[in-house]
C-alpha cells in the first residue's frame, strides 16, 4: 500500500511539471549580437533577426515557439527552429502595409501558446514589427498597463507614420 501511495504521489507531481507554465531561463541566456533583444515577460520575447546560435541558446533558455514575421521564404529558419524542438510560426507582414488579419494571426498564435503555458520569440530583422506586436498584444489581449508597453516599443524604436495608423486600427478592433 505504501509503494501505491508513492507511485500515486509520483505521479500527480509529474502531472503538475508537465502543466506548470514554461517561463524563460535567464540564467541560461545569453544572446550577445542579437539585434535589439527585449524580454517581455517570463514567456514573451521579441528581437532582431537571429542566427543559430542564437536560436540554439534561446531553445535552452527555455524558448518554445518561434514567431517570425518576415515575409518571403522562410524555410531555412523553420527548419533549425523545428530541429531545436520549437514549434515555428511564418506571419510575413509587409512592412508597407501590415493589416489586422496580420494581427489576428498572431493573436491566435499568441494566445495558444499562453494557454500551453508556453515562451514565445516574436522576431523580424530589426524588432521593430516584432516590438510594434508585442506592444499590441499585451495591451489588447494582456490589458497590460499601455505606458509601460508602449514605453518597451519604443526603447526599440518610434513607428512610423504607416505603423502608428496599424497601430491604432488594432487597438479601436480590439
Amino acid at each position: 500500500m505504501k509503494y501505491m501511495y508513492v507511485l500515486f504521489l509520483g505521479a500527480c507531481l509529474a502531472v503538475m511539471a508537465l502543466n506548470a507554465p514554461a517561463k524563460l531561463n535567464q540564467n541560461e541566456l545569453n544572446v550577445s549580437g542579437l539585434k535589439n533583444f527585449q524580454i517581455n515577460s517570463e514567456t514573451m520575447v521579441s528581437a532582431g533577426l537571429p542566427d543559430n546560435t542564437h536560436l540554439e541558446v534561446l531553445a535552452k533558455s527555455g524558448v518554445n515557439r518561434v514567431v517570425d514575421l518576415i515575409p518571403g521564404d522562410r524555410q531555412a529558419e523553420q527548419q533549425i527552429a523545428e530541429s531545436l524542438g520549437m514549434q515555428y510560426h511564418n506571419i510575413s507582414v509587409d512592412w508597407h502595409n501590415p493589416t489586422l488579419a496580420d494581427f489576428e494571426r498572431y493573436t491566435d498564435i499568441m494566445n495558444e501558446a499562453k494557454d500551453n503555458g508556453e515562451v514565445v520569440l516574436t522576431h523580424c530583422k530589426l524588432n521593430w514589427r516584432g516590438s510594434a506586436f508585442t506592444y499590441l498584444y499585451r495591451v489588447t489581449q494582456l490589458n497590460e498597463d499601455e505606458a509601460t508597453a508602449r514605453a518597451d516599443m519604443e526603447a526599440i524604436w518610434t513607428p512610423n507614420e504607416t505603423w502608428r495608423d496599424f497601430i491604432e486600427k488594432v487597438k479601436t478592433a480590439n
